[in-house]
Parts: structure tokens; sequence; C-alpha cells
């Protein structure tokens, strides 16, 4: 692997993980809203927030999975690598202040096609608050 280039198909191996780590800041919140249009109140209104059942402000779902983006694009299989798919179930909220885990590791090669399906959980503190699965193409020699 390197920066250019990720891990081509044919260096993948069942088992194989890698992590990546975001600390999501309420300005990330903020910027994701912007970027997004999605201004719910639940992720942007503090006083409102408390009145749900959440009791506060929480992270945007897709924010929070965009950490699983980063650890394929800068991690497993890495630079160059397509994303095809993605399956979320969310778990738990995360909340402004709160560092992300996401780890990928290689379920599923898929050789004649050039596609690898990958398991994606999302911790925080060690609590899953997202798990799936991944369909990726890395690149090939």
């Amino acid at each position: 692997m390197n920066a250019l280039n990720g891990f081509d198909v044919e260096d993948l191996v069942l088992g194989q993980s890698a992590s990546f780590s975001k600390t999501i800041s309420g300005d990330d919140i903020v910027l994701f809203a912007n970027a997004s249009g999605d201004n719910n109140a639940v992720h942007t209104d503090e006083a409102y927030a408390r009145t749900t059942p959440f009791k506060g402000c929480i992270a945007h779902g897709m924010l929070t999975a965009s950490v699983i983006s980063a650890a394929i694009a800068g991690r497993l299989p890495g630079p160059g690598s397509i994303y095809l798919g993605q399956s979320l179930r969310f778990k738990a909220p995360v909340r402004p202040g709160q560092t992300v885990c996401a780890t990928v590791t290689v379920q599923e090669i898929l050789t004649e096609k050039r596609h690898v399906r990958l398991t994606t959980v999302c911790t925080v503190d060690g609590k899953v608050v997202i798990e799936g699965d991944a369909l990726v193409m890395p690149t090939s020699r």
C-alpha cells in the first residue's frame, strides 16, 4: 500500500482489518448540517434536543457513518478503492466530543468481480454505535 494506491484485491486476506478514529465536534455537526441540508433540531438546537429522548444534541447518523468511509479510503483497502454500497444499522447516538472508531474487516473476496465485502463497525468507548457491511472495489494489479 502507498499514498496513491491501497491494497490490491489480490493482496487482501479474509479477516484482515483496519481502523480509523475521529472525534466528532460540534463544528463538524454544524458543517454537516449545512453541507447536507439536514438541519433537524436534535442535531443543531441544544434547548430543543434536551426535550427529546436523547436529552441533548447528537451527531447525524450519516456523519458518524462517514468515519467508515475514511477507514475504507485511507486504510483498507485504501486509496484507489471505489465504494459500491453500504448497509447501516444505527445502535446508539453519538454526542459532540465523542471519538468514533470505525473498523473494517475483510469478510468476503469476490475475485472474479474484483469486489470485497467488508464488515463495518463504529464504536465509541467500546460500545457499538453503528454496524453493517460495505461492498468495495479495490485496485487490482
